[in-house]
């Protein structure tokens, strides 16, 4: 080789520096260099197919919408116009058909109603226990001890008790309830025995000249009347109470008696109580108010247990009373009392200078206690 002979050189596609015919990459720009004369071209990259997309306006979509939905709607109108109409013609006759009457025949007379007795009181069995007399069963059950006597056939004192002895125990008939009287009450009696007069008023009539011409007070007119004030007016029926005029003077009339007092509450003793030996028993009630000089409360004890015999009617002005010891049983058998008080009122005397009394209010519901005697001289009683 000479010195002016050159090394065969090539160029670089990419950047065009020479470089060395045998030299694979260029020293310049790092191409790689082919074995041809054009450098190898890069692949084209495959891009996948897109859809073709459409772009609308808002009012265009809007009347897109009203259009799709317009030309449903004559669809749907000529649908309905294609429909075969039922036509009913009118020389057709209208055929009903009666339904079949049912006919309900009775198999049976209806049932008569019968009427059936109810039966009678079944005594109840009681079985005697320690320290139980006759007296005391009769009180518990509402019954007489002459009652349970004359069913067991026990002696008449009925002293042959033993524990878990049975006895048959009456019991008694139910009573009617007596229908209600149609009596009036006190107010409506007062009210009824009133005299009244009708008078109509006149010109220049004035309550308090009417009340004056008849001599009944102006309240009793307004009372009578329902009037809110004096006032009256012409062609007014007015009820004019006679009962109600004021005394006339002369001799005092007879006084108007009270209304008849309430039946006095019993307090003690208690219905049912039992006393033994020489105690005295007293007797207590309320009040029913003030009672008047001609008035006491009458009070009534009866024992029972004797069927009547022994008897006290007594009067008095307290609300209690003790009872004297004469009426104390004498024997250690329990006696039974019933005692109930009411209200007198004294109308006169009869020919022995007793006074005569006649009942002035309701008496009370009787109670009963028993009382047994014991030994040993009886208790003083202080004089009611």
């Amino acid at each position: 080789m000479t010195p002016d002979s050159k090394p065969p050189t090539k160029l670089c596609l990419t950047c065009g520096s020479k470089v060395a015919s045998d030299a694979v990459r260029c020293t310049i720009c790092g191409a790689e260099l082919g074995s041809g004369d054009k450098p190898a071209r890069p692949e084209k990259q495959l891009q996948p197919s897109r859809i073709p997309e459409v772009t609308l306006s808002l009012p265009a979509a809007i009347l897109l919408v009203a259009l799709a939905i317009a030309i449903g709607a004559v669809l749907v109108f000529f649908a309905l116009r294609t429909q075969p109409e039922v036509l009913i013609d009118p020389t057709a006759t209208i055929t009903l058909t009666p339904s079949p009457t049912v006919t309900i025949t009775p198999t049976s007379p209806p049932p008569t109603a019968t009427y059936t007795s109810e039966p009678s009181p079944t005594p109840v069995t009681h079985l005697v226990k320690a320290n139980e007399t006759c007296i005391g069963i009769a009180v518990f059950y509402g019954v007489s001890v002459q009652s349970i006597v004359a069913i067991n056939n026990l002696p008449t004192t009925c002293d042959t008790l033993y524990i878990n002895q049975p006895l048959l125990i009456p019991q008694p008939t139910p009573t009617a309830t007596p229908l209600p009287s149609a009596t009036f009450s006190v107010a409506e009696q007062t009210e009824s025995a009133c005299e009244k007069v009708e008078y109509i008023v006149q010109t220049n009539d004035t309550l308090g000249g009417i009340a004056a011409q008849y001599g009944v007070p102006m309240e009793a007119l307004r009372t009578y009347n329902g009037l809110p004030n004096n006032s009256v007016y012409i062609s007014q029926t007015l009820l004019i109470p006679l009962c109600m005029r004021f005394a006339t003077p002369g001799p005092s009339p007879t006084p108007t008696l009270p209304p008849p007092y309430p039946a006095p509450a019993l307090l003690l003793p208690i219905d049912g109580a039992s006393f033994t030996g020489p105690d005295a028993v007293t007797l207590q009630w309320a009040s029913v108010g003030t009672l008047r000089s001609d008035e006491l409360y009458m009070v009534m004890v009866e024992d029972v247990t004797t069927n009547g015999e022994s008897k006290l009617v007594d009067y008095v002005t307290d609300t209690k009373y003790i009872l004297p010891a004469s009426l104390r049983p004498k024997e250690s058998v329990p006696h039974i009392f019933r005692w109930k008080i009411s209200t007198v009122r004294q109308i006169s005397t009869d020919a022995s200078g007793k006074p005569v009394f006649e009942n002035s209010g309701a008496t009370s519901t009787p109670r009963v206690f028993v009382w047994m005697g014991g030994s040993g001289a009886p208790a003083a009683t202080p004089t009611p």
